[in-house]
């Protein structure tokens, strides 16, 4: 009579090298994060005692107060995705960790910028709703700093969906997820009279910040769901 034998435990060494690589990547990002506060302290301080004061006017209508919010809200949305974490793995679910940063990741990252382009500007409500269909037209007058700001709109959509949703797991539905979520986007612009230009190259630039950013998380991407093993029959001996 043979007997299987049991499957041996992946080795120390490679836990290890995941655990060192995830510690690095996190130092890497904090450091990010923290160069980031550093070079923008002096703009972010200025709305900083509107926003503390809980004032809507000085803060939440600015892009210096959204930002700040933004970063001060990084502590209890890291304590959201641990908390769905916990309760996904006491429930017995796998990939807990991924699944509950890439949901509060997609929202924490995704909404401080969608507000931002619906801020209104001087002449809502008043000036006609202008539109801008011609391709590449107005990358010339948008500047490094527009051209950037609009690659980050859906970038965190980009980078934490195929990591939750398999069935955005793929470049093409990526592309047509982000331009759709800009598309819609341009069109409340247009339609509140927001005294915004609703651009076709704000929908580009949306786009492909989306696909460059699923790009740098493909190695975490959401397969199909897995199903358990079969155990295989034994016959029973003759």
């Amino acid at each position: 009579m043979t007997r299987i034998a049991p499957p041996s435990a992946p080795s120390a060494p490679p836990r290890r090298a995941r655990r060192a690589r995830r510690i690095v990547l996190l130092g890497l990002a904090f450091l990010g994060l923290a160069s980031a506060v550093f070079a923008l302290r002096g703009p972010l301080m200025m709305s900083a005692p509107r926003c503390m004061a809980g004032r809507w006017h000085g803060c939440y209508d600015t892009f210096n107060g959204v930002v700040l919010m933004t970063l001060v809200a990084l502590p209890p949305a890291a304590a959201a995705a641990w908390a769905l974490a916990r309760l996904r793995r006491a429930a017995g679910a796998t990939s807990a960790w991924r699944t509950s940063l890439a949901e509060v990741g997609m929202v924490h990252g995704t909404v401080p910028f969608v507000w931002m382009t619906m801020m209104p500007g001087g002449g809502a409500g008043t000036a006609p709703a202008r539109v801008s269909l011609v391709p590449l037209r107005d990358l010339v007058t948008m500047g490094a700093l527009g051209i950037v700001g609009n690659l980050l709109v859906f970038a965190a959509l980009g980078f934490f969906a195929p990591m939750r949703f398999a069935a955005t797991a793929s470049l093409p539905r990526i592309l047509a997820l982000g331009a759709g979520c800009s598309v819609l986007v341009e069109s409340a612009q247009y339609v509140l009279r927001l005294d915004r230009v609703s651009s076709v190259d704000d929908v580009l630039l949306n786009a492909a910040g989306a696909v460059l950013a699923a790009l740098a998380s493909r190695r975490w991407w959401r397969t199909s769901v897995r199903t358990p093993p079969h155990t295989a029959a034994t016959c029973p001996a003759a």
